[in-house]
């Protein structure tokens, strides 16, 4: 189905976060930046796609959910009362997202790919972890991890437990030192190739990706254009579709 956006509107998408993050003292930072921008542009959105790892770590017991993020949870509560939609995907940070987001706040979880249309342009959308060739041992650790009986058997963990184990991973991750992997040219990005295998099958016009932290633009043709969102944890950028181009942007606060 092909969405006509009002004129006044725009689509606006964000990804890696990372809110939770230890230090706690900076995930707070990050997360009060990120409600005020969700504040501004609620004025004029139309839609709002969080594409993963906006939660560095998130898993769901029955009766529990991690602790922290009460302002930005309670800011995508307040915008889906104001009937804005807001799509959730999941990336490898918060791959444990279950019914919570859209059982309290009403949004829509998405654990694959997906693809829409606005204004005639069609949109393929993941966070984009595992995707292109390459990246076995994680494509492995991704299938033990949305097992469902591994999942059962975590979550008998007690939760100060399995959070203190998230945690560690985390700190001891490439990114949480400031290590970023850097473009390494369209040969090498498992995105584009993954992008450029898609189109044979599927004209998206814009591929739209969390995951890789950093900001980028890059056309794959004439006609299509992948889409790095960057992140929220050294960049502060995020895409926005004004009716006809998407581009990245960086909150200057």
């Amino acid at each position: 189905m092909d969405t006509k956006i009002p004129d006044n509107k725009k689509i606006y998408f964000v990804s890696d976060a990372h809110l939770g993050l230890p230090p706690m003292d900076k995930s707070l930072v990050r997360e009060k930046l990120l409600v005020k921008w969700l504040d501004e542009i609620r004025k004029d959105a139309f839609e709002i796609y969080l594409l993963g790892d906006i939660f560095d770590y998130w898993f769901e017991y029955k009766k529990v959910v991690p602790r922290g993020f009460v302002r930005f949870l309670g800011k995508i509560a307040e915008i889906r009362d104001s009937g804005i939609p807001v799509y959730f995907f999941t990336g490898n940070h918060d791959v444990w997202v279950f019914d919570y987001l859209i059982d309290e706040l009403g949004i829509e979880v998405f654990r694959n790919p997906t693809t829409s249309t606005y204004n005639g342009k069609k949109f393929y959308l993941a966070h984009g972890d595992g995707l292109g060739p390459g990246e076995v041992f994680y494509k492995i650790l991704k299938k033990i991890f949305t097992s469902r009986s591994i999942q059962w058997l975590f979550a008998r963990l007690h939760p100060n437990t399995a959070t203190g184990i998230a945690h560690r991973w985390s700190k001891s991750s490439r990114f949480s030192k400031g290590n970023y992997v850097p473009w390494l040219g369209e040969e090498k990005e498992n995105l584009i190739i993954h992008s450029r295998k898609i189109f044979e099958t599927e004209k998206s016009d814009f591929f739209i990706y969390g995951h890789r932290h950093i900001p980028k633009e890059f056309m794959i043709n004439e006609k299509s254009k992948v889409v790095y969102l960057g992140d929220w944890f050294v960049n502060f950028t995020y895409g926005v579709f004004d009716g006809e181009d998407v581009r990245v942007l960086k909150y200057d606060n």
